[in-house]
């Protein structure tokens, strides 16, 4: 989730644990812990493009960790801030865990993959019930936690939990409403999938990209729940076989490893892209939710010395074409 959606929710709980003479300091020490985990993003190499994906929502994320997580936010931050705002340190530990606590549980609700068990399991758990941004969520969220702090008034901290906690309810019943959707094209086209997923599409829970998996392609469909339904079906492209798609492709090289690692990190939603024969990507995201246009993906050098790494691409065509497309799918 972005990262004023994150520090908000923090806050929320920290607030909803306060008492009024404490609530601007638990304010801080929440949106703070809420932001912490996202500092994984530091862990990059220029020579390996893929590691930051593969710590982003890693050990930070995890739920084991919030304990360490919150603890190591509150002592920092009670030296900064909590301290000068009347908070023992016990307290901005309290705050700065709870605010740590929301992080990782708001990215699982997304469709990125969160490791919410690490070090038992990497498994990228995704219960997509909200997109990665999402106004009716977030700002809601904002208005009463800058509300509650001025007017240092916890309970409306909790009332703004309250809707951090219905609104990815009201997700998760319309991605069951999607899925359903997704089933019935299935079924139409004679195919029984795999898998068949569906993700919201950014900035909103009306329109819901479909994914399925049949045993040698991929569909991608897009679809509209909101009082009345629609489909707008969409485009599919052959799941990546590599003898066939990089037969020059050495599995013994760093780049073959690049692959296995990218497949991890995409679920398996991967395949060559159809307009450029030597890159891999990952099909579960695009900007307009019926078509196959990769938001990121890696791409290979046929030519690469063993040892390379592949390269990280990432595209989004945001063009007003693209933007008008999507708007219409949303508001039908």
């Amino acid at each position: 989730m972005d990262p004023v959606t994150q520090g908000v929710l923090g806050a929320t709980l920290a607030q909803a644990a306060s008492k009024p003479k404490l609530i601007i300091g638990a304010t801080l020490l929440g949106i703070a812990g809420g932001m912490a985990p996202d500092l994984d993003v530091l862990i990059r190499s220029e020579t390996d493009p893929l590691l930051y994906l593969e710590y982003h929502r890693q050990f930070t994320h995890s739920l084991f960790f919030i304990p360490f997580g919150g603890v190591l936010v509150g002592l920092l931050m009670h030296a900064l801030l909590g301290r000068h705002c009347g908070l023992r340190l016990w307290q901005s530990l309290l705050f700065a865990t709870l605010g740590y606590a929301t992080h990782a549980l708001l990215d699982a609700c997304t469709t990125y993959g969160t490791q919410l068990l690490w070090p038992f399991s990497n498994a990228r758990i995704a219960w997509n019930t909200l997109s990665i941004i999402d106004p009716l969520y977030t700002l809601p969220l904002l208005g009463l936690v800058i509300t509650a702090a001025v007017k240092k008034r916890p309970q409306l901290g909790r009332i703004a939990l309250a809707w951090a906690l219905i609104y990815p309810g009201i997700g998760a019943l319309q991605r069951e409403r999607a899925e359903a959707l997704g089933w019935e094209i299935a079924a139409a086209r004679g195919h029984e999938p795999v898998r068949l997923e569906a993700k919201p599409s950014f900035a909103n829970l009306l329109v819901w990209k479909i994914v399925y998996e049949t045993e040698d392609r991929y569909f991608v469909d897009a679809v509209r729940v909101g009082i009345n339904s629609r489909t707008y079906p969409g485009q599919h492209v052959a799941k990546l076989d590599i003898p066939r798609d990089l037969p020059w492709l050495d599995p013994a090289s760093q780049q073959a490893q690049d692959i296995e690692r990218f497949r991890w990190f995409s679920n398996g939603y991967i395949a060559r892209d159809p307009e450029h024969p030597n890159r891999v990507v990952d099909i579960r995201y695009s900007v307009i939710p019926n078509e196959i246009k990769a938001l990121w993906g890696i791409e290979l050098n046929p030519g690469a010395d063993p040892r390379q790494h592949v390269r990280y691409h990432a595209g989004r065509d945001t063009g007003q074409r693209n933007r008008d497309k999507f708007w219409q799918m949303v508001f039908d």
